[in-house]
């Protein structure tokens, strides 16, 4: 396991998705308030970034913008069609205003 250091809380903005890039892994980060959050950023249902997405901050979604497919940032549960797998999620800690994301 490994924990990798993002940036910045403050250099995210609120409710946008921004890609991450780490040990041959992309991510999707999200930050909604004083919350994290980090996907895979590949739509389960067919390998599409989720980076490029919306994100629903009153229902703590994010979409994937090629087929609508909507997955919760807090699980990575998918919450419509088309799919139906979810997408790994990861720890976050905040500490000392930096984000630290668990890859395992």
């Amino acid at each position: 396991m490994s924990r990798i250091d993002a940036g910045a809380i403050s250099d995210f903005a609120e409710a946008t998705a921004v890609e991450l890039k780490f040990e041959g892994r992309k991510l999707v980060l999200v930050k909604l308030g004083d919350d994290v959050y980090v996907l895979d950023d590949r739509c389960s249902h067919e390998d599409f970034p989720l980076s490029l997405g919306e994100v629903d901050a009153s229902t703590c979604e994010i979409e994937c913008e090629r087929h609508g497919a909507m997955f919760s940032l807090k699980d990575g549960a998918p919450t419509s069609l088309p799919a139906t797998r979810p997408v790994a999620t990861y720890d976050v800690e905040i500490r000392d205003g930096r984000v630290w994301v668990e890859l395992p």
